[in-house]
């Protein structure tokens, strides 16, 4: 596939559901948020940055473990049920942003990729990757969360992500180093530090 998954591909989704993919109520996603939350290695992390926040439900749990959480989606459509979740979590900022044309200028401890990375182009994720780097923290966490099973609209797989990433934990200069990984039935579940 030539290009990443454009803003408009998602507005067409949520304007079909206000859940597409039961964000709220799936066995799937509460256990998979369950074992998301569960690989952090902090308790706490001062400024979070959540790639992909869709409705909220995950950035509501990780909202209790930050001082800070930028949680952000491409579509707005989301968003208005993500703002309606979070407004009583001041530490939550929701906007809508499509990585990696627009990034945050900031720098975080923590910044979460889940679901996300297939639906960007080779060269886009790996744009999206170097700005992640810069906007890490030495030491700081990132997390990748990624559906494994192939999904024809998707430009790449989940485990073509995370081989994205592995990638460059090796070599004379990596940017990561790889702390832990875990394979579900359907996801894979990677975590990295910044070097």
């Amino acid at each position: 596939m030539s290009s990443s998954l454009p803003q408009s591909y998602f507005d067409d989704i949520y304007r079909a559901s206000d859940d597409p993919w039961q964000f709220a109520t799936s066995d799937y996603e509460r256990d998979k948020y369950q074992a998301t939350l569960a690989a952090l290695p902090n308790e706490r992390y001062a400024n979070v940055f959540e790639i992909g926040c869709s409705i909220g439900v995950l950035s509501a749990m990780l909202a209790q473990r930050c001082d800070r959480l930028l949680a952000v989606d491409a579509s707005e459509l989301p968003l208005r049920q993500a703002r309606q979740r979070l407004a009583e979590l001041p530490q939550v900022s929701v906007q809508q942003m499509s990585i990696p044309a627009q990034f945050p200028d900031d720098q975080f401890d923590l910044i979460l990729l889940s679901e996300v990375g297939y639906y960007l182009t080779i060269d886009d994720l790996r744009r999206a990757q170097q700005l992640m780097h810069e906007h890490l923290q030495p030491g700081g966490h990132l997390l990748l969360v990624h559906w494994t099973p192939f999904v024809p609209d998707y430009p790449l797989t989940g485990d073509q992500v995370h081989e994205v990433f592995l990638e460059q934990t090796v070599g004379a200069q990596p940017m990561w180093q790889h702390l832990t990984g875990q394979r579900a039935e359907q996801y894979r579940l990677d975590l990295f530090s910044r070097q």
